[in-house]
């Protein structure tokens, strides 16, 4: 799904979850490209990565897609600092995320409750990465946590999602100890599992909405 100037979101006759049948191998390859930008703290490849994610995602008309990516910006701008950062700050950014979702018909969530969930996982990892205060169950319990409430199912339908996703996380902070190089083949590994999770979730999703 590429930008489009029309000036109306795509609409699908599934509803809601329609809006969810995203392509995985996109999905997944943009999301490890705005890692990389994430931790090289290089900005405006994280945002062209954002755009790529937002407009894969929720195909959105094109100014909600761009104001979506900026908020995603500027909540890893502001949850980035270590250890000075504003969750706080953070959580706003990503409510008026998911309140730009809902008024797009993307969604139909509480934007409040969705952005404490998508900023817990954050929490979590950074705990996980950094001091291991978190494991990687406790980190796939926190992010499934998000997948069942955003996309209303079951813990165990998406957990397997959330299991892949920790594992690509888990290559990143491998990736980034050792230095963020980008020739790293830790990458590869990393793209591959983000699109077999992002496969699985869209299995997931697809399920629910039968």
């Amino acid at each position: 799904m590429g930008l489009n100037g029309s000036g109306t979101d795509q609409t699908t006759r599934e509803g809601l979850h329609g809006a969810y049948r995203f392509d995985p191998v996109r999905v997944g390859r943009l999301e490890t490209a705005a890692w990389v930008a994430y931790y090289r703290r290089e900005w405006r490849p994280f945002l062209r990565s954002a755009i790529g994610v937002v407009d894969a995602a929720f195909g959105m008309r094109q100014d909600r897609t761009l104001y979506g990516a900026w908020l995603t910006l500027r909540a890893n701008q502001v949850w980035a600092p270590v250890p000075d950062n504003d969750p706080d700050a953070a959580r706003e950014y990503m409510r008026r995320f998911y309140d730009l979702l809902v008024t797009a018909g993307r969604s139909s969530v509480d934007p409040v409750r969705a952005s404490e969930l998508e900023v817990d996982w954050w929490r979590v990892h950074r705990a996980h990465q950094r001091d291991s205060t978190a494991s990687t169950d406790e980190l796939a319990d926190t992010l499934n946590a998000l997948y069942v409430f955003v996309y209303r199912t079951e813990p165990e339908v998406t957990r397997r999602a959330a299991e892949l996703r920790v594992a690509a996380m888990d290559l990143s902070d491998e990736w980034v100890a050792a230095g963020c190089d980008l020739a790293s083949p830790i990458l590869t590994a990393e793209r591959r599992l983000l699109v077999a999770s992002y496969t699985a979730l869209r299995t997931a999703i697809d399920m629910t909405s039968l």
